[in-house]
């Protein structure tokens, strides 16, 4: 299996490489952002792109994928409606329709999170754009798409968020949640078994096309 992941440098991005990278069935990961993540390894291949929403010069090296594992946001403390849409919105819709029309039989995993609005009318700016995002992304024909509603997330592996808040936050809570990820499966993961998780949804498939916390825990 050939994999393409976005955003492979944000905490859930790296546990997602981590996992494709051990993975024996994976024979190639290409990943693509504006930064390099610093990874060597012989089936890694980086693409640094500054322009997520324009492909047009690296059409070319998109084609022949399997699974695209999209990882790429941002939190929206402080972000216009706009600005936020044109990152949550904007990059992974026009990531996706180019890669339907170079790669149609691919399987879209997109990361979104929990509580989004699929209803798209909630007073809560950022849980209606990621519902309008995923309701936009399960109308492409892709041959399946997968959207992913994680709550809390352990980082493991020395994984760690770009996000100077969720750093702190997740170092004063690091000592729980390994106890909070077994005693509540419906609201924490971890890193790794979000990786692992899309993995199997891309190879064989999954019970319904949006997962929540729970649903994940269990593939």
């Amino acid at each position: 299996m050939k994999v393409l992941i976005f955003g492979a440098t944000g905490m859930v991005g790296q546990g997602a490489l981590r996992e494709c990278l051990l993975d024996p069935g994976v024979e190639e990961v290409v990943t693509i952002g504006r930064q390099a993540t610093g990874r060597n390894h012989a089936k890694l291949h980086e693409i640094v792109h500054p322009d997520l929403t324009n492909y047009a010069a690296i059409e070319a090296q998109l084609v022949g994928f399997d699974a695209c594992f999209f990882c790429l946001g941002i939190a929206s403390a402080g972000m216009s409606e706009a600005d936020y849409s044109r990152i949550t919105y904007d990059m992974p819709l026009a990531a996706a329709k180019m890669l339907l029309r170079l790669n149609p039989a691919m399987t879209f995993v997109h990361i979104s999170g929990a509580s989004a609005d699929s209803s798209e009318r909630g007073r809560v700016m950022w849980a209606r754009v990621k519902g309008r995002t995923e309701n936009a992304l399960l109308r492409l024909p892709f041959k399946a798409v997968y959207i992913f509603r994680p709550g809390g997330i352990r980082p493991m592996h020395g994984i760690a968020s770009r996000t100077t808040l969720y750093r702190i936050i997740y170092g004063i809570a690091a000592p729980l949640l390994p106890w909070l990820e077994r005693s509540f499966p419906r609201y924490v993961t971890s890193t790794e078994q979000l990786g692992k998780a899309m993995l199997k949804a891309a190879r064989e498939g999954a019970p319904k096309p949006i997962l929540e916390c729970e649903d994940i825990n269990r593939l």
